[in-house]
């Protein structure tokens, strides 16, 4: 159904004329006869007659006007749903428990007025394809896997390091150490069943065995954060990487230690994402706050990949 005419109906039955219908929605008179006309040809009823004071309904016209006032309700709301500004800014964040859903939950506290939709991609690949169709306004990632750069149409940010420290069992030979150097981690077993070949967190993780000599075990399927660190807990032999600023909590018995790691300190580098493009107004309050939240980037005694760091 044409909404054009459905407009234009609305109008002739609010002022009672074609004429003034015409000049409410600055076309002509004829205009307006053509789109009624295409309407009632459309509906298969007459929708108006011809009065000595104007148009008047007919008890089709009469029947049919609610409707076209909400099926003009319905449009109006379906495009403010897409409208940048009108509706919610969309980020993505890899896990909820992760530094970037914090970054995201400081940003609300700091402008509770903008709507947020935050959902959770695999991949930077699936991130970058819905950036660029528009599904989704920005991605937090260590922008790119070696060889594979960014498309020209998606700028970057890196706004936070975040640190890597050891989380081991009570029962592990370094539970009791208040820091670990990155070369007293030779020899044992890392275990972190959620690294994913090709991701680009796999990556980073290839990159850091490469670069100091690790052992990181990726055996086993992926249960998720609780059956990781129910698993450590009860294994004195192993231990796993978590970032500093992950929030995520185990039974007070399970005694788990969390460990600085030292001489460097391996940081993971996230960066935001999104498409050169974008009008959303909130997507640059989003980046303005984030330069003002996050430290600065390649600190003395830190480490990470040459090729996370953003063009």
């Amino acid at each position: 159904m044409d909404l054009e005419a459905v407009r234009t109906f609305v109008a002739v039955a609010e002022a009672g004329q074609f004429q003034k219908a015409a000049t409410d929605l600055s076309i002509t008179q004829q205009a307006v006869s053509k789109r009624i006309a295409g309407l009632e040809s459309n509906l298969g009823v007459r929708l108006f007659t011809r009065a000595p004071r104007g148009a008047e309904l007919t008890i089709d016209g009469q029947a049919f006007l609610p409707h076209a006032r909400e099926l003009l309700r319905v449009a109006e709301r379906a495009g403010a749903s897409v409208r940048p500004g009108r509706r919610p800014l969309r980020v993505d964040v890899i896990a909820s428990r992760s530094a970037q859903s914090g970054l995201m939950r400081g940003f609300h506290r700091a402008h509770p007025e903008i709507d947020l939709d935050v959902m959770m991609l695999f991949d930077i690949e699936t991130a970058v394809t819905a950036i660029r169709s528009g599904a989704i306004d920005a991605s937090f990632r260590a922008v790119a896997a070696p060889g594979r750069p960014l498309p020209e149409d998606i700028a970057s940010v890196r706004v936070l390091d975040e640190p890597l420290q050891l989380l081991t069992g009570p029962a592990h030979t370094l539970a009791g150490a208040r820091s670990v150097t990155i070369a007293q981690l030779t020899g044992h077993r890392i275990w972190m069943p959620g690294i994913a070949p090709g991701t680009e967190w796999g990556a980073y993780y290839d990159d850091l065995v490469a670069e100091f000599g690790l052992t990181i075990e990726v055996t086993g399927p992926n249960f998720g954060s609780d059956a990781l660190l129910d698993t450590i807990s009860d294994t004195p032999a192993l231990a796993t990487f978590m970032g500093e600023h992950s929030r995520l909590i185990w039974p007070a018995d399970h005694g788990l230690r969390r460990i600085p790691v030292t001489d460097p300190t391996p940081v993971y580098p996230h960066s935001l994402l999104w498409h050169r493009d974008n009008p959303h107004p909130a997507l640059a309050t989003l980046r303005t706050h984030l330069a003002a939240a996050t430290a600065g980037h390649d600190t003395a005694g830190t480490w990470t990949p040459g090729w996370a760091i953003p063009r």
